[in-house]
């Protein structure tokens, strides 16, 4: 089924609301999804692998900030997505990367950090450089990485399959890193003969966009109507006194 950015993103920001995620949180995860998928990069299928895990992931305790120094920082995310952390760890690293050289903050135990591609984009579009680079396992590791440069308006992305056993990315790491003073690029090593890395430059990026507005969004039906299902929990029945009232 077709559906407008606008019409996504509201029935999003009401679901991550319902599922227990702090105001400016859940706002953060529906911009999140919203620009992965207009950018071309599979929002939805991500989104579809995160939300039989929403319930789950509001048991669990809250990121913390484990370590700090003026250049660096540690959260521990305990294994919760990274929709509701992400952001908040990449403005961590754009505050800190303005006032030393270059900053330096790794997220532990986080899923679903190919959503980190708005946050590290906000920061090029604020005049800072950022990168961000993590391993993904399911029966072999994949590598992730992406950057973009200080004034740029879009990311590079590439991704590359290994020959590494799963259990050697256990830890699900994530790391940033931001500066004020020195554009950053990042590219993965063709270091295997069978390793296939691929590589979506910022030119792409932009023109799946301009696809996206063109011609608007698909989302599955019945992932719509997940998504409404679980954001229902957060809307107001009507009565008649607030119907008197409306408007």
């Amino acid at each position: 089924m077709h559906v407008s950015m606008i019409e996504l993103k509201g029935a999003l920001k009401r679901c991550f609301e319902a599922a227990g995620y702090f105001v400016g949180n859940y706002e953060d995860a529906a911009n999140m999804i919203v620009w992965l998928e207009k950018h071309g990069l599979q929002g939805l299928d991500a989104l579809a692998r995160t939300l039989p895990y929403i319930e789950i992931d509001n048991t669990k305790e809250l990121s913390k900030l484990i370590y700090q120094d003026s250049a660096s920082a540690i959260i521990e995310s305990h294994n919760r997505s990274s929709l509701n952390s992400i952001a908040a760890a990449v403005d961590l690293a754009y505050a800190k990367s303005l006032v030393t050289s270059i900053a330096t903050v790794t997220v532990n135990n986080a899923h679903n950090r190919m959503f980190v591609l708005k946050a590290i984009t906000d920061c090029g579009r604020r005049g800072v450089s950022a990168m961000a680079y993590w391993k993904n396992s399911a029966r072999n590791v994949c590598e992730h990485t992406a950057s973009i440069g200080a004034g740029h308006r879009y990311p590079s992305y590439q991704e590359a399959y290994t020959g590494l056993p799963a259990d050697d990315c256990e830890r699900q790491n994530l790391v940033i890193i931001c500066s004020a003073h020195v554009d950053l690029s990042s590219t993965l090593q063709q270091s295997d003969a069978d390793r296939e890395i691929k590589k979506i430059s910022a030119a792409q990026i932009e023109a799946n966009k301009e696809q996206s507005i063109d011609f608007g969004i698909d989302i599955d039906a019945d992932l719509w109507i997940k998504i409404n299902s679980i954001g229902e929990a957060v809307l107001v029945a009507s009565t008649e006194q607030s119907r008197q009232g409306a408007g």
